[in-house]
C-alpha cells in the first residue's frame, strides 16, 4: 500500500510538472510584458480556488486588524499576482536583468545600495546577506555577480522533484552557486564563511522548533542559524529586498550592514539578532504587503519539547 501511495504521489507530481512546464512554454511565445501580464491576471483568478488562499486570509486579518474585508481581499489577490509574475519570470530572467550600472537611462532594474555590493566584493571576509520572499527575490544573486561578488544561496527546493530539478537548472544557469535547504546546509554555510566565502539566505520562513520570536505582533519558531554563523564568525549582515515597480520594473535594494545586538561578553546576541531579523522583514513586507507570500503557516507553533540557544551557540531541548 505505501508503494502504491508513493507511486500515486509520484504520478501526481509528475502530471503537475507536465502542466506546469507547458503552460511556461507557452508563455515563452509572448513578449515579455504581455507573459507577466498574462500569468498575473491567471494567478489572480485562480489563486483563491485554493485552501492557500484562507491561510493568507487568516493571516492578513491577523496582521492587520484595522483593515476591512475588501482591503483584505485586494491584499491576497495582489500576492497572487506577484505569485503568478515570479513564477513566469524564470523563463525571462535573462531578458528581464538589464542593470548596466553605466548606462545613463535607467532600464527594468534599479539597483539601490549599489556601493555595499562593491564593497563586500572587495573584502576578503565572510559576508551573510540576508533576503525574503518578498517581489522577485530571485533577482538578487544575479544583480550581486553583476558587481563582482560571489555568493552562494540557500534555497529550498520544491516538494514537486520534476519542478525542482526544472527550476535548479534555471536558478543555476544565471545565479552562481546554489545550496539546497536540507539535512547538513548548515554546515555547508559554516564551510563557506570558514573559506572567507559569502552566504545568502531568505529568513521568513517557519523553521519547526526555532526560536520563539514575534513577527506581526503573533509569537512564531524562526532559524536561528544566521545568527550563530554571525556570530562563530563575527562577519558582516547585510539586509537586501526586492519589491515590483509600476511598469514591469524592480528595485533591488541592499541596506547598511545591522549592528547586531550583542551580549555582555561582546558576542553576538543570538535571540535578539533572529528577532532583528524578523523585525527588519516585517518593516518590508508593511511596505508592500502585496509582495509577499502570505499563505506561509509562518506562524503555527511546535507542539510538545521546545527548544533554546545555550551559551555554546547549540540548539538543545528542554524537558
Amino acid at each position: 500500500m505505501m508503494r502504491i501511495m508513493g507511486r500515486l504521489r509520484m504520478l501526481n507530481y509528475w502530471l503537475v510538472a507536465q502542466v506546469a512546464l507547458v503552460a511556461l512554454k507557452l508563455l515563452r511565445l509572448l513578449p515579455v510584458d504581455k507573459a507577466l501580464n498574462f500569468a498575473d491576471r491567471a494567478a489572480r483568478t485562480v489563486g483563491p480556488w485554493f485552501g492557500r488562499h484562507r491561510v493568507a486570509l487568516s493571516n492578513l486579518r491577523a496582521a492587520y486588524p484595522e483593515k476591512s474585508e475588501a482591503e483584505i481581499e485586494a491584499i491576497a489577490l495582489d500576492m497572487w499576482g506577484n505569485m503568478g509574475r515570479l513564477g513566469a519570470e524564470y523563463i525571462f530572467l535573462e531578458q528581464i536583468f538589464d542593470h548596466d550600472p553605466e548606462a545613463k537611462t535607467p532600464g527594468r532594474i534599479e539597483v539601490t545600495g549599489r556601493d555595499h555590493f562593491l564593497k563586500i566584493a572587495s573584502e576578503d571576509r565572510p559576508h551573510i546577506v540576508f533576503t525574503a520572499h518578498l517581489g522577485n527575490f530571485e533577482l538578487l544573486p544575479i544583480a550581486a555577480a553583476t558587481f563582482g561578488m560571489k555568493i552562494t544561496s540557500l534555497f529550498r527546493p520544491p516538494n514537486n522533484p520534476y519542478l525542482a530539478e526544472y527550476i535548479f537548472s534555471t536558478r543555476a544557469s544565471n545565479m552562481g552557486d546554489l545550496l539546497a535547504s536540507q539535512r547538513g546546509a548548515s554546515f555547508a554555510l559554516a564551510g563557506i564563511l570558514d573559506r572567507g566565502g559569502n552566504v545568502g539566505v531568505l529568513v521568513d520562513q517557519k523553521f519547526k522548533r526555532g526560536l520563539r520570536t514575534t513577527f506581526f505582533g503573533r509569537e512564531c519558531e524562526t532559524n536561528p542559524v544566521l545568527a550563530m554563523l554571525a556570530r562563530h564568525y563575527d562577519c558582516d549582515v547585510y539586509p537586501a529586498h526586492c519589491i515590483r515597480l509600476p511598469g514591469g520594473r524592480y528595485r533591488l535594494t541592499i541596506e547598511e550592514k545591522l549592528t547586531l545586538p550583542r551580549r555582555d561578553d561582546g558576542a553576538v546576541d543570538v535571540q535578539a539578532t533572529t528577532q532583528m531579523l524578523n523585525d527588519t522583514v516585517e518593516r518590508w513586507i508593511r511596505e508592500d504587503p502585496g509582495q509577499w507570500m502570505w499563505f506561509h503557516k509562518r506562524w503555527g507553533l511546535t507542539e510538545g519539547k521546545r527548544r533554546k540557544v545555550n551559551k555554546a551557540g547549540k540548539i538543545s531541548a528542554d524537558s
